[in-house]
């Protein structure tokens, strides 16, 4: 087959034109070209009222060897390469201990999956509740202030990425086709196929949690085994290797391979794995609010005239403000169409996220507007110093949203002025439970509301009305990535100094987003399998 790169054509153009253009760009007969399939498709829209879709095409067709000598100088023309993935290893015959997988975000389930496709019928332990029963305690908790600990957006079936906008991009490089294998197998258990082919696929709370049903289904058939509402107390280590894991309800199972892809918000698990002498360092995160525009004013501002075009969607952002306090301020998992959500999983305190379903379709666009921190300059006590931290920021949340588990809120305009909100005005909030406005400069240090009060008005340089007054903000933003890392070693991806312990995803610091976390999950299922082989 050949590749097609850059190929633009105009934001309304028809079906044919396509066909048209690929014909075109190879100078070929239109019965030269048996067939050609979209792999990916983008848009180029600097110029508002000329937005461009880019295409890359794989084409079927006659004399491949031919065709590309004949465009060999043609750097947009070439052979297409082979994106499947390819597994590392199967079980061996007579194999009887089972890897054991703590979690089941994207991460575990991932490593969970293709354990079982390889063979070795993993064990995962997920303290939280299968997805559906969590879904229900969640909107519980936003409905009526009922705060389950162990079922919330933070745990359960499918992670927090489950009440996220559910996007499937990310910066990490793709080895061995693990991020074509992530979409692939969201695509085999029930995501539209465009995510294959759209440039900023996403998939939406509500259908990933008929993917992570079905995901969960594949990995039972295929021998594997999930026990939901299984809190792990305690890793086993012994000598400097993993022997196991001990439940809270105190029964044990004996495993030398155990995946930790515990979520960004395991405190608890930290802690204890900090205690047994796990290596943990410290880790930059990032802190701030969710800033909320109506998704019209965004669309403008992006689209211009094509505003509402349905292929171009719900328009996003992505910013970055270096401010002149030396801190850097950045949007953070934007959603586009979507809602802020109640994200905390212990309780007095507060905490906020962002959420869209698959259709975009809600009145606001939100996303959070965060400011750089490192442990260095701002946690420097002790390994596990971040928590206390963001501990600290969710129950100033908590006091000022009045103790209720609502959120504390403020104008863009009356935050930008240094004095307190005391209405929405035409500002309409999405967060629920709900609530109180007030001055969000008492919630964040003082280095961060400087720097946030500068980025705003150079945010509205590139996004028109991003600054405007009524727009509104709601604290406190903390979960955006883990404050730790379980370090590990670069080969076998094992904890530094615990044998048969794997560091995986958000938790243990190696991910950000659910894209990044699978294809995490899955390098780290390759390296158990291996390991799993030399010892047998």
């Amino acid at each position: 087959m050949i590749r097609i790169t850059q190929l633009k054509l105009p934001l309304d153009h028809p079906e044919e034109a396509l066909h048209k253009a690929v014909l075109t760009k190879l100078r070929i007969q239109p019965e030269q070209l048996r067939d050609f399939t979209i792999f990916r498709r983008g848009y180029d829209a600097r110029k508002k009222d000329r937005i461009l879709l880019i295409y890359t095409i794989d084409c079927e067709v006659d004399d491949v060897a031919a065709l590309l000598k004949r465009h060999r100088k043609n750097r947009d023309i070439n052979a297409t390469p082979d994106t499947s993935y390819k597994y590392v290893a199967q079980a061996p015959e007579g194999l009887t201990e089972r890897p054991i997988v703590i979690g089941t975000g994207p991460c575990g389930l991932f490593a969970g999956l293709l354990l079982a496709q390889m063979g070795f019928k993993p064990i995962i332990l997920e303290r939280g509740k299968a997805v559906r029963e969590r879904t229900v305690d969640t909107f519980g908790f936003w409905r009526k202030r009922e705060l389950n600990t162990e079922s919330n957006v933070q745990f359960g079936e499918g992670g927090a990425g489950t009440f996220s906008d559910g996007k499937l991009y990310s910066q990490t490089k793709d080895v061995n086709n693990r991020g074509r294998k992530v979409l692939q197998e969201f695509v085999n258990n029930g995501a539209n196929p465009e995510i294959l082919y759209v440039s900023k696929p996403h998939i939406g709370t509500l259908r990933l949690v008929k993917i992570v049903e079905e995901m969960r289904n594949t990995i039972i058939d295929l021998g594997g085994e999930i026990r939901f509402e299984t809190k792990v107390d305690e890793i086993l280590i012994e000598q400097g290797k993993v022997q196991g894991v001990k439940l809270a309800n105190g029964d044990v199972i004996h495993s030398r391979y155990v995946v930790a892809a515990i979520g960004h918000s395991a405190r608890d698990t930290f802690q204890m794995l900090f205690d047994k002498g796990v290596y943990i360092e410290p880790k930059p995160f990032s802190i701030g609010v969710r800033i909320e525009h109506p998704q019209s004013v965004i669309d403008t501002a992006r689209f211009g005239p094509n505003a509402g075009n349905k292929i171009l969607g719900a328009a996003d952002y992505k910013l970055v403000h270096h401010a002149t306090n030396g801190r850097s301020v950045y949007s953070f998992c934007m959603c586009p169409g979507g809602t802020v959500v109640a994200a905390a999983s212990e309780e007095g305190g507060v905490v906020t996220n962002g959420m869209s379903q698959y259709s975009r379709r809600e009145r606001n666009a939100n996303s959070a507007i965060v400011v750089g921190i490192t442990p260095e300059q701002d946690y420097p006590e002790h390994p596990l110093a971040g928590i206390d931290l963001q501990r600290d920021l969710e129950k100033l949340a908590f006091e000022l949203g009045g103790r209720t588990y609502d959120a504390p809120a403020q104008l863009v305009g009356d935050f930008l002025a240094g004095q307190p909100s005391d209405d929405v005005r035409s500002a309409t909030p999405s967060y629920t439970p709900g609530i109180k406005m007030t001055d969000l400069s008492k919630l964040l240090p003082d280095f961060a509301v400087e720097a946030i009060r500068e980025a705003i008005p150079a945010f509205q340089n590139k996004i028109d009305g991003f600054s405007m007054d009524d727009a509104l903000m709601t604290g406190v933003e903390t979960r955006t990535s883990s404050p730790i890392r379980i370090k590990r070693d670069r080969e076998t991806l094992q904890s530094l100094n615990t044998k048969g312990l794997f560091p995986a995803g958000e938790g243990a610091g190696y991910a950000g987003g659910i894209f990044s976390a699978g294809m995490d999950g899955i390098k780290v299922a390759e390296a158990v399998a291996l390991a799993m082989l030399a010892d047998f």
